[in-house]
C-alpha cells in the first residue's frame, strides 16, 4: 500500500478495485503502519456511531422538560435512530461496493456532523425527530464502510482477526461510555450537548479520513439495483418497526401487524428479485457457504438472547435494588471492561482455537453467566453480580468477534460492503427481536404475581401488572397496607419473571452453541 502505478496488467476478475495513495513513508514498514493507522481512523468512527446510540438515554428527561414531547413523539426521538440505521445499512453497505467505500465513508462523516448541529439546536420534536433520522442515515454510511474497509486494508487473515478485535471492542467502549458521558455533559451544560461532541471529532475525521484511507469498490459493472435498494430499506423498516412496537406491549395492533406484514412481504420479493438479476444488488449466494450464513445466525442469536437481558437487569438494578441510574451504569461496567478484554485477545483464540471452537465455546461460556445471575434476588449480591457480569461480557464477546471474523473472511473481498452490512443488519435485527421477545417472556412471568393481591383493587391491579415502574406508581397511590403488599409482590414477581427469562436466554444460548459447530475448525478454510 505503500505507492501507486499509472499503468500495470490487467486487473484480473475477482479483485475489487482500489485506488491507494502515495504514502510519504517508503520502506518495510510503511505499508503495515499505513494499515494501522487506517483502523485508528476507522475506530474513531465507529466510537462515534456507538456513542450515538446510547447518549440520548439520560438525556430524556432534560429532552422532556425542555421540548414537551407527546408520548408518541418522544417514543420516536429515542428510536428513530436505531430504527433509520438498521433499514439503510443494505442499501448504503451495497451502495459503497459500487460507487467507492471511502467516498460513502466520507458522505457520512459530513451528514453525521451535520445532523449532530441540528439535533443540538433544535426547538421543536419534529425537528430532533428529523435530525436523529439524519444520525441513522449518518451511521448507516459509516457502520457497513468501516468493516468494509478493514476487509480490504487487512488481506492476511491473522492480521485482520486482531484489527476485528480491536474493532469490536471500541464498538463496546462506545456503547458503555454513551450513559456516562451523556450524564456527565448533563451535570455541565445543556442537553443538546451530546449531540455538539460529534462536531469537532467529524471534523478532523473528514479530511483525515480523506488523506488516509484507500478507496476501493467492489468488481460489479452491472448497474446498481436502485429498486432493490429502496425494496431492502422499506422492507427492513416495516420488519424493524413492528419488531419494536411488539416489544413495547402492542403485538395485535394494526399499527404493528401491517408495517411488519409490508416489511416482511417486499424482503420476500427483493430476495426474489436478487435471485433473477444478472448483477444482484446482494449476492445471496454467500449464503450457500455454511460459514457465512450460520456466522450471520450466530450473531442473531445473541443479540437475540441478551440485548433484552441487559434491559431486563438495568431495570433489576434501579427498580429491586434501588440503584441511581450512575450506579447501574458503574454495576454494568465490568461486562464492558470483560468485552474489551475478550475483542483483544479474539485474535490469539482464534489462531488457536478456529471459528468453530471459539464461537461455540463462547456461547456455552454466555450461558453459564446468564444461569449464574440468577442469584440476583431482593438482596443486593454486588459480587456475584460483577463476576457474572464478567463472564457475561467475555462470552459475548467471544461470541460475536468469532461469528464476525467468520462472516468477514467467508464472503468475497468484492463483496465487503454488502457482507458488513448484512452483518450489521442481523446484530440490529438480533437486538430488536430479543428485547420483543424477552420482554414478553419477562411479562408473562411477571403480571400473575400482581393480579388478586388481597386489599388491592382490580383496576389498580391490572395497571401494576404492566411494568415494575408502574406497580411502584400504583402502590404510591393506594398508600397504607395495600400498597405495601402490592409493592412487596410486585417485586417478588420481578425477581420471578427475571429468573424465567435467565432459563429461556440460556436455552436461546444453548441453540447458538450447536449452531456454531457448522463454522469451519480452523482458519485456512477461508482465507482472504
Amino acid at each position: 500500500m505503500s505507492g501507486t502505478t499509472t499503468a500495470g496488467p490487467r486487473r484480473p476478475v475477482g479483485v475489487p478495485r482500489q485506488r491507494l495513495r502515495p504514502r510519504r513513508a517508503e520502506g518495510p514498514g510503511a505499508a503495515s503502519s499505513s494499515r494501522w493507522t487506517v483502523l485508528v481512523v476507522l475506530c474513531v468512527s465507529l466510537l462515534l456511531v456507538a456513542v450515538d446510540a446510547t447518549v440520548l438515554h439520560v438525556a430524556v428527561p432534560a429532552v422532556t422538560e425542555d421540548l414537551h414531547p407527546g408520548a408518541i413523539q418522544l417514543l420516536w426521538i429515542v428510536d428513530v435512530y436505531p430504527l433509520v440505521c438498521a433499514s439503510l445499512l443494505i442499501l448504503f453497505g451495497t451502495l459503497g461496493d459500487r460507487v467507492g467505500r471511502r467516498r460513502v465513508l466520507l458522505l457520512g462523516y459530513t451528514l453525521f456532523g451535520v445532523a449532530s448541529a441540528l439535533a443540538a439546536i433544535a426547538p421543536t420534536p419534529e425537528i430532533l425527530i428529523a435530525a436523529r433520522a439524519l444520525l441513522g442515515a449518518g451511521g448507516a454510511m459509516i457502520m457497513p464502510a468501516t468493516l468494509s474497509i478493514l476487509r480490504q486494508v487487512f488481506p492476511d487473515r491473522r492480521e485482520r482477526a486482531l484489527a476485528i478485535g480491536v474493532w469490536s471492542a471500541v464498538a463496546a467502549v462506545g456503547a458503555a461510555v454513551g450513559p456516562l458521558l451523556g450524564g456527565f455533559l448533563l451535570e455541565h451544560f445543556w442537553w443538546g450537548s451530546v449531540f455538539l461532541i460529534n462536531i469537532p471529532l467529524m471534523a478532523v475525521s473528514l479530511p483525515v479520513g480523506r488523506w488516509l484511507l484507500p478507496e476501493s469498490t467492489g468488481d460489479h459493472d452491472g448497474p446498481w439495483d436502485v429498486l432493490g435498494a429502496l425494496m431492502a430499506a422499506f422492507g427492513l423498516f416495516g420488519v424493524v418497526y413492528g419488531v419494536k412496537r411488539v416489544g413495547g406491549a402492542e403485538a395485535l395492533s394494526l399499527g404493528t401487524v401491517v408495517p411488519a406484514a409490508l416489511g416482511a412481504a417486499l424482503l420476500v420479493v427483493f430476495v426474489r428479485r436478487q435471485r433473477r438479476r444478472e448483477h444482484p444488488l446482494v449476492d445471496l449466494t454467500m449464503f450457500t457457504r455454511p460459514a457465512f450464513g450460520t456466522s450471520v445466525g450466530c450473531i442473531v442469536l445473541a443479540m437475540l438472547a441478551l440485548v433484552g437481558l441487559e434491559l431486563v437487569a438495568a431495570q433489576y438494578l434501579q427498580l429491586v435494588l434501588g440503584l441511581t441510574p450512575l450506579e447501574t451504569g458503574l454495576r454494568l461496567l465490568p461486562l464492558t471492561l470483560a468485552a474489551m478484554a475478550a475483542g483483544l485477545a479474539g485474535s490469539r483464540v482464534l489462531q488457536r482455537f478456529g471459528p468453530r471452537a471459539m464461537v461455540s465455546a463462547g456461547f456455552v461460556l454466555t450461558a453459564m453467566a446468564v444461569l449464574s445471575l440468577t442469584v440476583m434476588g431482593r438482596e443486593d449480591r454486588p459480587y456475584a453480580l460483577v463476576a457474572g457480569f464478567v463472564l457475561l461480557g467475555f462470552g459475548l464477546e467471544t461470541t460475536l468477534f468469532g461469528a464476525y471474523e467468520s462472516m468477514l473472511s467467508e464472503a468475497p473481498a468484492e463483496s465487503a460492503g454488502g457482507a458488513a452490512a448484512i452483518g450489521e443488519t442481523s446484530y440490529q435485527l438480533g437486538a430488536g427481536i430479543g428485547i420483543a421477545l424477552l420482554g414478553s417472556v419477562m411479562n408473562a412471568a411477571y403480571a400473575p404475581g400482581v393480579d388478586g393481591v388481597p386489599g388491592v383493587p382490580s383496576a389498580a391491579g391490572r395497571a401494576a401488572s404492566h411494568s415494575l415502574g408502574e406497580a411502584y406508581e400504583v402502590a404510591d397511590r393506594l398508600d397504607g397496607p395495600a400498597g405495601t403488599a402490592l409493592r412487596a409482590a410486585a417485586r417478588d414477581a420481578f425477581v420471578h419473571g427475571l429468573h424465567v427469562t435467565l432459563a429461556v436466554s440460556a436455552g436461546l444460548l444453548a441453540l447458538g452453541a450447536v449452531a456454531a459447530l457448522r463454522l469451519p475448525r480452523g482458519l485456512d478454510a477461508a482465507e482472504g
